[in-house]
């Protein structure tokens, strides 16, 4: 018998063992040649018009895919070997030299790899144009994605997991050099120590969480603070969750032995003694599947979120349908007749936005910030009160402003956090080519009434006020457009983009920041969900790796349990309890990290733009915790039938 064939007997013997991995790699390439796939579709390309962003964001999200790959299947590979010990040692025992049995286990990993690759690249293939259609749903296209093979995804997936499978075959290889014979035989007899609980360090664990979670969500003022706050909060989470696995988690099971009416009530005793023992060996393991199972829930849900208010977004944007800044007749006739000409998106609002722009300043730099006036000359965009009820009525905003003279109400600037308090701190000093006004705040609308530009600082005053600045200034006039059914102007709105002179006009529309936003986002939520998925898939294997190489181990003591008169109800409750543990305070942990981040962040992005991250983090957390129940109720029944059938 060859090596060869010995590599495959084993693997045929191993399936159920390798078959979580096998499926969890497969899906890894599934994943990694879609992303490749789409990259090189053609259609995907010509559908998606606006972004700048697509290869850029599949490139970025296949590397990150390769590199998580390479670890899990590192791991996995080293799990494997480890897992074989006894059969390595009976193979060495027999007279075969290391040198054979590293590459009977080379060819295994070799078989089982290729076999995955090729799987993958198959199904992949025959899903292409399913994820495609997918993706393309979420960027709200409707256009059509035919069916081809991409012999330059196929070959890419090829070259890279080629190279990985290389690599981890041959440290599978180089492992069994550094296992020695007595080892191998007394694997499963090797206990490991039981940890020192310290309160000293389950309270600093504690402690490092605390300052961590706070500083998450302290307010800043500047860019400097803002990497403080991170910074000190990255590092409290990463090493306090080290901490509380390490310390915290067997400082609370040393506290649940010493209750002993509890402790000594069915298998507690034996659970919680087994977790104990176990906790030093897991440390590594759940701290880094807690943090990683918090930044896909954080990921996952930011990528949503943007998707889910994007229409909010391209709203504060772009308020109106379409807008430009006034010509002369030839150009503004030549786009209201473009835009009346589209029968399918009836105008309900064609009205003109007199504008004076002024210079200014303000009485400190908060609200009105330096490089307003270094970026133009006349940074203050004014507009009478008069001209704000046209625009009121024409976007059916309720607000209604009555600014006295001498004061001003001001547009709230987007992307700031700024309320009405700090405006009324601030007096407005506007600079005419003969004279200056100094205007007190009197009030801050929140709903945006002109189309995003920067610098971004509009006020709105009484009309005689308006009137005499117009006297000692000149004003520009601002055509403005609202029509039915806007997010789906796409010939019209590119039709007027193309026009001469649109881009000198400062011409802007709806739909374009609309579908700029659905596509950025989109891709975002696409790549951010299966990259999450392949985490999820990887991460949930490795339990329940770990898991199954404990269950082995335990075998024996389970069978003196039982007969000692210990039921089998009785054993899988224990079972029960234990993997809960192991599955659940990772999970637990990784979602309470997400939510207190994507609360601090909602706070902040809350105040900069209308973001929801309600209905994004229920959906992201609610299918995590069902797959992570679907790897638990796998490992619970495959631990069952191992010590227990």
């Amino acid at each position: 018998m060859t090596l060869f064939s010995t590599a495959v007997k084993n693997m045929k013997g191993n399936f159920r063992n390798y078959l979580i991995y096998f499926v969890s790699m497969m899906f890894s390439v599934v994943i990694y040649h879609t992303f490749v796939s789409l990259q090189y579709s053609t259609d995907v390309q010509a559908s998606i018009a606006l972004s700048k962003n697509v290869e850029v964001t599949f490139k970025t999200a296949s590397f990150v895919l390769i590199l998580f790959v390479f670890i899990f299947i590192w791991y996995s590979n080293s799990f494997f070997t480890r897992k074989r010990k006894k059969e390595v040692a009976l193979y060495s025992l027999l007279g075969v030299r290391k040198r054979s049995i590293g590459k009977m286990l080379f060819y295994e990993n070799l078989i089982i790899s290729t076999i995955v690759l090729a799987a993958g690249i198959l199904i992949g293939t025959l899903l292409s144009k399913m994820f495609g259609m997918l993706l393309l749903k979420l960027l709200g296209t409707t256009a059509e994605i035919g069916f081809h093979v991409s012999g330059s995804a196929i070959l890419n997936t090829t070259l890279v997991f080629a190279v990985i499978i290389l690599i981890t075959s041959i440290q599978g290889y180089r492992l069994i050099y550094r296992f020695k014979l007595i080892d191998l035989f007394q694997a499963d007899k090797q206990a490991e120590s039981v940890p020192k609980a310290s309160p000293l360090l389950a309270l600093l664990a504690a402690i490092l969480l605390a300052t961590g979670y706070v500083f998450i969500s302290l307010s800043f003022d500047s860019e400097s603070d803002l990497m403080r706050n991170y910074g000190v909060a990255f590092v409290g989470i990463t090493l306090g969750t080290y901490l509380l696995f390490r310390c915290l988690t067997v400082f609370l099971l040393r506290l649940a032995q010493k209750n002993k009416a509890r402790y000594y009530r069915g298998l507690n005793v034996v659970g919680t003694s087994q977790l104990l023992f176990r906790m030093r060996g897991n440390v590594g393991t759940l701290t880094i599947i807690a943090l990683l199972s918090a930044f896909t829930l954080l990921a996952t849900d930011i990528a949503f979120s943007q998707y889910y208010t994007n229409t909010k977004h391209a709203e504060q944007t772009s308020p109106f349908s379409y807008m430009h800044l006034s010509q002369g007749q030839a150009f503004d006739e030549q786009v209201n007749r473009i835009i009346a000409a589209d029968s399918k998106h009836a105008v309900t609002a064609a009205i003109d936005i007199p504008v004076i722009k002024s210079s200014g300043r303000t009485s400190s730099s908060v609200v009105f910030p330096e490089r307003y006036s270094e970026e133009e000359d006349k940074p203050v965009k004014i507009i009478s009160t008069t001209t704000y009820g046209v625009i009121a009525k024409a976007l059916h905003l309720e607000r209604a402003v009555n600014p006295a003279a001498g004061e001003a109400v001001a547009v709230k600037t987007m992307y700031t956090d700024y309320s009405l308090s700090d405006y009324k701190k601030e007096k407005l000093t506007l600079e005419l080519p003969t004279r200056s006004w100094e205007l007190s705040f009197s009030d801050l609308l929140e709903d945006r009434i002109l189309s995003w530009s920067f610098p971004d600082f509009v006020i709105v005053i009484c009309d005689d006020l308006y009137g005499d600045l117009k006297d000692l200034s000149s004003e520009v006039l601002y055509k403005a457009y609202k029509v039915e059914g806007e997010s789906s102007t796409a010939e019209t709105a590119t039709e007027l983009m193309l026009l001469d002179g649109a881009e000198k006009a400062g011409l802007t529309s709806y739909y374009h920041e609309y579908k700029t936003g659905l596509e950025d986002t989109g891709i975002g939520t696409f790549v951010a969900v299966f990259l999450g998925l392949v985490f999820l898939a990887a991460t949930g294997s490795i339990l329940y790796f770990k898991q199954l190489t404990e269950a082995h181990s335990d075998k024996e003591r389970y069978t003196i349990l039982r007969k000692i008169g210990v039921t089998r109800k009785e054993i899988r409750a224990s079972i029960l309890k234990q993997s809960l543990f192991i599955f659940g305070l990772p999970l637990l942990l990784g979602i309470t990290h997400s939510i207190v981040v994507v609360n601090a962040m909602s706070k902040l992005f809350s105040n900069l733009v209308d973001v929801n991250f309600t209905v994004p983090v229920l959906f992201s957390t609610a299918l995590y915790v069902m797959i992570y129940l679907f790897y638990y109720i796998l490992t619970v029944t495959s631990f069952n039938k191992i010590v227990n059938d």
